[in-house]
């Protein structure tokens, strides 16, 4: 293994952009040319100088790191609802994006795209991106881009509790008469508040699973984010976890109900989302 030179780009990100001009808020919010950072762990990587795309040759669990501090400090990043990595061809092994160890998504291999989504989360102090793998594997990278926020949720609360998982320990089950007011065509979401256990030293896995009640059938909405196991990896500091819904999830929702277990977190708040823009 080796460690390369940063790459040589120019910064694409602009220090401000104009809402009526299309092309300089895209160009804001891209950040692929900030993956150059001294710290990136991996075997090589290059930027093609005519197209952008990233070619990462990564090894197991190191990471291609990018370095969004403007002045060397932290950003806000609270007018953005999203991150997203857009692969130039689909992926082969399990891939996770880390936004500032704090939040984390995790892809299946064979995704041609990969979003860490902020909602519900404090993203006001970011300082770095990170892209890993879970095997060696060459990954080509064509764009990295921040989604602007595109609305408010209203609120609509399922159940209250204090369910602590422990490692499989306890879960809990949110009844189907609770999902006959969702409605995927709306982009309905459900919303889990929790903390993160961090008490064992020993662990760097926090899991939370959602199934059809009574049955091994996870929900289709987060199903490019589950692991081999059917569980949803979420970030050590997280403390909210949402999940889109579908038309075959509220078909099966509404008949059956949800069970939720996991690892190390401590679940407070279900709550169903509705977008209004």
């Amino acid at each position: 293994m080796k460690k390369l030179l940063p790459l040589m780009s120019a910064l694409l990100l602009t220090a401000c952009g104009s809402p009526s001009n299309q092309s300089s808020a895209e160009e804001e919010n891209t950040l692929t040319s900030r993956f150059n950072s001294t710290l990136n762990i991996y075997e090589s990587v290059e930027q093609n100088p005519d197209n952008g795309i990233i070619t990462y040759k990564a090894v197991s669990w190191g990471g291609l790191v990018g370095s969004v501090k403007e002045r060397n400090l932290p950003v806000d990043w609270s007018a953005y609802e999203a991150i997203t990595v857009v692969f130039a061809e689909p992926t082969k092994v399990e891939t996770q994006l880390l936004v500032s160890d704090k939040y984390k998504a995790f892809g299946k291999e064979g995704i041609s795209e990969l979003t860490c989504n902020f909602d519900g989360q404090d993203v006001t102090s970011i300082d770095e991106v990170t892209i890993q793998t879970a095997d060696s594997a060459i990954i080509r990278i064509k764009e990295v881009k921040l989604v602007p926020v595109s609305g408010t949720w209203k609120t609509i609360p399922l159940r209250t509790m204090n369910c602590e998982f422990g490692k499989w320990q306890n879960g809990f089950v949110i009844s189907p008469e609770l999902f006959k007011s969702a409605n995927a065509r709306q982009g309905d979401k459900l919303e889990f508040i929790y903390t993160t256990d961090t008490s064992d030293p020993e662990t760097n896995n926090w899991l939370i699973k959602t199934i059809y009640n009574t049955t091994d059938s996870t929900l289709e909405g987060n199903n490019v984010a589950l692991n081999k196991w059917g569980c949803a990896p979420v970030g050590r500091k997280s403390t909210v976890y949402r999940i889109p819904l579908t038309s075959k999830d509220i078909v099966n929702l509404n008949e059956k109900g949800m069970f939720v277990n996991g690892v190390y977190l401590n679940v407070t708040q279900v709550n169903l989302l509705r977008q209004e823009n």
